[in-house]
């Protein structure tokens, strides 16, 4: 059960075995999802339209850019950032689940709104996923730069990473994107709980039928409100994507255009042909 249930059978989630569920679940989940993540990543920084009908960028459909990308950087791309990946979902699972609970329950006792109903769910869940991602910026932002740089690495490893962007950039640098990403999760995670609720609902099990199928009813919701929420809020996911590598151009030469001030630069990428990059090169 997600959330505070005073008409429970068993006992209670404490926000610290929620928090610990949350972990568990984030960590097993990005290991599963990282491949498609570095896509969606590579896919949101390319400046080009991605396209099968018109490929003017590096990457233009969901295969050929597996292919590509394995080709030059080889299997282990897909799990690139892997560490404060992990270190991001297990630290958000956390203060999100926990902040959840400790949310709908302070709400049940101290307000006349049943913690259970899909209006509390929206509103402790936008809270709960802005209190996470105030804690999580950071590890966000690193997890960006690592799945956007190409071959040869511009961070080695994890801490050279943070000590190359506390000298370059300063300790801000972490926070990029910050803004756009308040503005997304609060309704993202807002909705996933809202319509999590509702399918949970509308899926219930009669009360003489057990609680057969329970963990199936349960992974479809939880997916048909990922979809739903992520799909609305989308936008927003680029934008913060975009703000998080500024300054880290160097890192994405081979990938296309990249915008530098006042210039668009067209390196070439290494899966399209002479022909294609030469003379691509403009001033805005």
């Amino acid at each position: 059960m997600v959330g505070y249930d005073p008409g429970s059978q068993g006992a209670a989630l404490s926000p610290e075995e929620a928090a610990l569920a949350g972990s568990a679940a984030g960590m097993v989940t990005r290991a599963l999802i990282s491949p498609f993540d570095v896509l969606k990543i590579r896919f949101q920084l390319q400046i080009e339209k991605v396209s099968f009908f018109r490929k003017e960028g590096k990457y233009w459909g969901l295969f050929q850019a597996s292919r590509c990308i394995h080709s030059e950087e080889g299997l282990s791309a897909f799990w690139k950032g892997h560490v404060p990946a992990q270190l991001l979902s297990i630290t958000f699972g956390a203060v999100q689940f926990a902040s959840f609970e400790f949310l709908t329950e302070a709400v049940h006792k101290s307000t006349p709104y049943d913690s259970q109903t899909a209006g509390v769910h929206f509103v402790c869940g936008g809270l709960a996923a802005c209190s996470a991602t105030v804690v999580c910026q950071p590890l966000d932002t690193l997890r960006t730069r690592f799945a956007a740089q190409g071959e040869p690495k511009l961070y080695r490893n994890f801490g050279h990473a943070v000590s190359s962007m506390l000298s370059s950039e300063g300790v801000l640098a972490f926070y990029r994107g910050l803004s756009p990403t308040l503005l997304a999760v609060f309704p993202y995670a807002g909705m996933q709980f809202f319509f999590y609720n509702v399918f949970k609902n509308l899926l219930a099990t009669p009360p003489k039928s057990g609680n057969s199928g329970g963990n199936l009813r349960s992974l479809v919701c939880g997916s048909a409100a990922g979809m739903i929420s992520k799909t609305i809020t989308y936008p927003f996911d680029l934008f913060k994507k975009r703000l998080q590598v500024g300054g880290f151009e160097a890192a994405r030469v081979h990938f296309g255009q990249v915008k530098t001030g006042a210039q668009l630069q067209w390196p070439g990428g290494l899966c399209r042909s002479d022909s294609q990059r030469r003379g691509r090169a403009r001033l805005l």
